[in-house]
């Protein structure tokens, strides 16, 4: 048996298999994309559509009219360029669409670059539609961002409707749609379907979000985690200066700082901006030049390091980084050093009192597929001696019980990585597709130990044979490398 993690000195694991049940973090998917736009460059984007996401059904169309009469109830997303949006009638196509986003891809600089009062006033098509992306040939190409722009209709369209079940959302605040084109086709990369995004470009549509109020003085400082969707949030990303009430140079995201360091302190930061007043917010989140050579790649790491979708990461309270967990078995690991009375053991229970404080526990729980002892740490405010024997009895519950948790595919029970292997190479293509569309292989590898594995699953975009071909090249991969740890850890 191949193993990626140290396995702990654990009870024998129990005699009955347990389910598996992947995390579905948005219940309503696209299911239809429509497509009118005067360019080749955003109809021809659809083949991208088509091979990335083979479950949304794509329609380019050229006739308005068919496009302004077209009704579903499924949930669709309506794609427009600037020209297809002075001719199709919005409020019908809403009409006919309970479940429609309308999402404008504009080539306007006027549109891109400005705040959203200020483009709307002079260019009103800019306010008819739901999210607006900014496209060019050249830092912006349709056929780049066109599966963003569907994942964020589907995000919005869950996030509003659909919200009854705990969310995780990155929360991006800047009022010029061109960094959202820039920035989502990473996040949506890095994130995979453990998160979903919601943007928002003025200070006022952003406090209405968090805490569901107009004004900060109408915030409910009892209730305020009942409010909005603040609760929900995982990781703020905001613009210095952006509209507020009547300015719309000001900079509010200042204002926002503060705000959310005095009612969501546990909240990771980063200040994307290159304006120089960012360099004086650094006490308060990461400072993310935008535009810079190597900025993305820093916006990864960070979110990898600190919102819990990487590695459990901690450090000390000057931010130097003290340990670094790959899975739950690493993280049960440094929990028994606690157990240590030395100064070393001491700073580390410190600091995972604070980190459970913070949330951060069920948090990375959450991104790593493990709901159900997500939702069993999170309401729990335990100290002390309470917080390590309760975060270790359901650790070392919940690793007993993923041995004997299987992933299912086509009446074939798969424990280890030798059986997934076998059923990759031996089930049909169009069988193993949803597995992969739903994120189901990334979840159960996550929950097994194997979280690089599990990550290198995580962003596949392609369809037919190649899916499988793709799923056997790096398990097989993996599973080599694992080996080669084995062997490595046996010598030591």
């Amino acid at each position: 048996m191949i193993t990626g993690k140290h396995t702990p000195n654990l009870p024998n694991k129990p005699n009955r298999e347990f389910a598996f049940i992947p995390r579905v973090i948005n219940p309503v998917k696209i299911a239809d994309a429509v497509i009118l736009s005067a360019g080749e460059d955003v109809r021809t984007a659809a083949r991208i559509l088509r091979e990335r996401m083979p479950w949304v059904r794509t329609h380019v169309l050229s006739n308005p009219v068919s496009v302004t009469n077209y009704k579903s109830d499924q949930a669709t997303v309506f794609i427009f360029d600037d020209t297809a949006m002075t001719i199709v009638d919005t409020d019908r196509i809403r009409q006919n669409n309970g479940n429609g986003v309308l999402i404008l891809l504009t080539s306007n600089p006027f549109i891109y670059c400005s705040p959203p009062s200020v483009a709307q006033g002079k260019l009103s098509y800019a306010s008819r539609v739901d999210l607006v992306f900014a496209m060019n040939n050249i830092d912006f190409p349709p056929d780049r961002i066109i599966t963003s722009v569907v994942r964020s209709a589907e995000d919005l369209l869950n996030i509003e409707k659909y919200s009854r079940v705990k969310r995780f959302i990155f929360l991006i605040v800047d009022d010029e749609p061109r960094w959202f084109s820039q920035f989502l086709p990473v996040l949506y990369e890095i994130i995979g379907q453990r998160a979903d995004v919601m943007m928002t470009r003025t200070y006022e549509e952003t406090l209405r979000f968090l805490f569901g109020v107009e004004k900060e003085s109408e915030i409910d400082r009892e209730n305020y985690r009942f409010m909005g969707y603040g609760d929900d949030v995982v990781c703020l990303i905001t613009d210095i200066f952006f509209p507020k009430g009547n300015d719309g140079t000001c900079d509010a995201g200042v204002d926002l700082l503060k705000l959310t360091r005095q009612f969501y302190p546990r909240y990771p930061v980063i200040v994307a901006s290159k304006a120089r007043a960012a360099d004086d917010l650094g006490d308060l989140g990461f400072v993310l030049p935008k535009g810079d050579p190597g900025s993305l790649e820093k916006l990864r790491e960070y979110i990898q390091n600190f919102t819990g979708l990487g590695d459990f990461v901690i450090c000390n309270r000057k931010g130097k980084e003290l340990r670094r967990a790959k899975n739950i078995h690493e993280v049960y690991d440094l929990l028994l050093e606690t157990e240590k009375e030395t100064e070393e053991a001491r700073e580390l229970r410190e600091l995972i009192q604070i980190y459970a404080d913070n949330d951060h526990f069920s948090t990375w729980l959450y991104m790593h597929s493990f709901k159900e002892l997500a939702d069993l740490l999170r309401p729990r405010q335990s100290k002390g001696r309470e917080l390590f024997s309760t975060l270790k009895r359901h650790l070392r519950r919940e690793i007993l019980r993923m041995s004997c948790t299987p992933l299912t595919i086509e009446g074939r029970k798969v424990f280890e990585l030798e059986d997934l292997l076998e059923v990759l190479r031996t089930v049909s293509a169009d069988r193993l597709q949803p597995f992969s569309d739903n994120d189901a292989f990334s979840s159960w590898l996550d929950r097994k130990g194997y979280p690089e594995l599990a990550e290198e699953l995580r962003p596949i975009h392609v369809s037919g044979e190649k899916i499988k071909e793709t799923l056997v090249h790096h398990v097989e991969k993996w599973m080599s490398i694992y080996r080669e740890r084995n062997r490595e850890r046996r010598h030591a």
